[in-house]
């Protein structure tokens, strides 16, 4: 019997979610900035009730916050939530990468090397939010190639607080693409020689700095973009 699915369009509650969720991670949205659902569907062109869905869905990817009687807003984390997160992350990319590493280290560290060089190629052409998109691509290889899709649920999981954080810190600061492109590279070098230890020593420097940099803003009683 041959394959007979076909492609169902997208619902209209799906393509509200991904348009306010990348609105989210590319910093067209600040963080904390509060959501109105009347505002948003005048902006969509929809009515409300995709909106509230699509906004109900955010909730569940910690994107957004629904305070009852308050209002909607987009997620603005804590010191604390932060440092959790990296941990988090920091734990599930090392795993990740060994994974990579035992089964399919050959495909793995092509598909690293074609996104590090996508990454190249915003620094040479692209905007700094095309350079941080390039990054999350990057980080998701991990999970893409490691073969264990329990770890690649988990990373899904907190993905979109990941990227929106990195575009929301590594946009705003000078120096922040030159110090992230030079760790990719190690980590890309480390990858390919087999050295697991480097890798997860470059690693944890890669994303602790991100939570050192969050938490600058928070100490210092700004808030990022």
């Amino acid at each position: 019997m041959p394959d007979l699915k076909v492609e169902q369009p997208k619902s209209l509650v799906a393509i509200v979610e991904e348009r306010l969720r990348n609105a989210i991670v590319d910093a067209e949205m600040r963080l904390g900035e509060t959501l109105s659902e009347e505002a948003l569907s005048e902006a969509l062109g929809v009515s409300r009730t995709p909106v509230r869905e699509a906004l109900a869905r955010l909730q569940l990817q910690g994107l957004v916050t629904i305070v009852p009687k308050k209002g909607t807003f987009v997620f603005a984390p804590t010191e604390e939530d932060v440092a959790e997160l990296c941990v988090f992350r920091y734990m599930l990319e090392t795993q990740a990468l060994r994974e990579c590493m035992s089964k399919a280290r050959a495909a793995a560290l092509a598909a690293m090397n074609d996104a590090l060089a996508a990454m190249e190629a915003t620094q040479a052409s692209g905007t700094r939010r095309d350079y941080a998109r390039a990054d999350t691509i990057f980080h998701e290889v991990f999970f893409q190639h490691c073969g264990n899709r329990y770890l690649g649920n988990a990373y899904r999981g907190v993905s979109g607080r990941v990227a929106a954080l990195r575009t929301h810190l590594s946009v705003p600061l000078e120096g922040e693409q030159e110090r992230s492109m030079a760790e990719h590279r190690l980590m890309v070098e480390a990858f390919a020689a087999g050295r697991l230890a480097d890798l997860d020593s470059i690693l944890h420097r890669h994303i602790m700095r991100a939570w050192d940099a969050y938490a600058d803003v928070l100490r210092s009683g700004g808030s990022p973009t």
